[in-house]
């Protein structure tokens, strides 16, 4: 099973969830920060090369701002 998210106004997220409860749809409705988190999340696993780093290497990046 899928699922989408549609970021929209209040108004028009009203009339989409009654449709889509209209069509035999299950809506969970997520507030502004769950959608960033989602969003977050999505680009973090775009981004996953699987290398590792040493701990040495990262506190080294970090001092050098």
């Amino acid at each position: 099973m899928g699922a989408i998210l549609i970021n929209a106004d209040d108004q028009s997220n009203k009339l989409l969830k009654a449709l889509a409860e209209k069509l035999g749809g299950n809506v969970t409705q997520i507030d502004e920060e769950q959608y960033e988190e989602i969003l977050l999340g999505t680009l973090m696993d775009k981004e996953k090369t699987g290398e590792t780093s040493s701990r040495a290497t990262i506190f080294k990046k970090l001092g050098s701002r």
